[in-house]
């Protein structure tokens, strides 16, 4: 399945509803003197845009790597999801004008059966389009079209509440619709901020997902001689284009030609099962040689995994001779004052092992 031409196509096919479903709306509002119905169609004008902008942005998401762009071009598509979340929140602030408008020159609509029929109609397409948007666009991971298929949704929505509010009128003859604008423009106005929110948040750059993280932590620990895999980090260059790191933790006696063979199968094995290249496999060294450092790690272990939010330590090695002595330790964010803390810690071990020249990585809960 080519992704790029599976976008193309689901925002095609989005396009043709959306403008199918603003004509009729919009003829429709006119002829019933709606300003719900055509607020709506107004919408339904918006989701065809975002479309053509999903459309855009894959196109340009699929440019070769470049000189200028050596990782792809795979960001642009969270660009444009942030531009589809503008233009949804666009929508919500000028609908509230037009309904505050109606609010104090209010206008009397005139529904017909056609029209119920009509707008009916148009909930069940919308509610339908966006669970195909949504799914589609989580199957193959793109922001831009799970945006829109929220998008679809809340406007299902919206339609079904101006079904009601003709209904309402039709049998009561009391009509609510500009005030039932506004309250589809605050959920409008709404949608469009958490979109927005929630495409800034992976532009700066997320956790990675866990369940990746554990999946590339689980191919590198296959490898015999690799007894742990941490501080892994990814980078996101786009949806399917992930690039990272690890530490893995190997015995001591190992030579740099093992390790090299060993770094090559790892990287190859992560890119062939998990489709992410690791551009740095980084070496803890691990004591082999010596059984009372398996004791000392233990009882420094103990003492630094008894303190509340110090997630893990590894990369343990101590040297007896040189009295030298090296690991990591994991500081969660939810620390008041992570700096403190490692200081404390690190101050509990000297006081331990006051010969030993300590070197203590203060190390981020970057990934699972």
């Amino acid at each position: 399945m080519n992704r790029n031409s599976e976008i193309i196509k689901t925002s095609f096919i989005g396009i043709a509803v959306n403008v199918l479903l603003a004509g009729f709306k919009f003829v429709v509002g006119l002829i019933s003197n709606s300003i719900a119905i055509t607020l709506d169609a107004v919408n339904n004008l918006s989701d065809a845009l975002s479309s053509v902008i999903t459309i855009i942005g894959a196109k340009i998401a699929a440019k070769k790597p470049d000189k200028k762009h050596p990782f792809g071009h795979g960001r642009v598509e969270y660009l444009s999801a942030a531009v589809i979340a503008m233009i949804v929140l666009y929508a919500g602030l000028t609908s509230l004008i037009e309904s505050i408008k109606k609010i104090i020159t209010p206008e009397e609509p005139d529904y017909s059966t056609v029209t119920l029929i009509i707008v009916g109609v148009a909930v069940a397409v919308k509610f339908l389009l966006g669970g195909f948007f949504i799914g589609k666009g989580k199957k193959i991971d793109s922001d831009s079209l799970i945006m829109s298929g929220k998008d679809a949704r809340l406007d299902s929505l919206v339609s079904l509440a101006t079904l009601i509010a003709a209904l309402v009128f039709t049998f009561f003859s009391f009509s609510v619709e500009a005030f039932l604008g506004v309250v589809i423009a605050g959920l409008m106005i709404r949608s469009g901020i958490e979109m927005i929110m929630e495409t800034l948040s992976r532009i700066l750059g997320e956790r990675p997902d866990k369940s990746k993280a554990l999946e590339v932590k689980s191919v590198v620990n296959s490898f015999p001689e690799v007894s742990g895999a941490y501080d892994l980090v990814l980078h996101n260059y786009g949806p399917d284009i992930l690039t990272g790191s690890v530490h893995i933790e190997v015995p001591d006696h190992m030579n740099v030609s093992e390790l090299d063979k060993l770094e090559r199968k790892i990287a190859d094995e992560v890119y062939v099962k998990c489709n992410v290249a690791l551009t740095g496999i980084s070496v803890y060294s691990k004591n082999t040689k010596d059984d009372e450092l398996s004791a000392m790690l233990n009882r420094i272990r103990r003492i630094v995994m008894d303190h509340d939010n110090i997630i893990q330590m590894h990369g343990f090695y101590a040297d007896p001779v040189k009295k030298e002595m090296r690991f990591d330790i994991v500081v969660g964010f939810e620390a008041e004052d992570r700096t403190a803390l490692y200081n404390h810690v690190v101050n509990e071990i000297h006081e331990l092992y006051p010969d030993y020249d300590l070197r203590v990585g203060f190390d981020a809960d970057l990934s699972d």
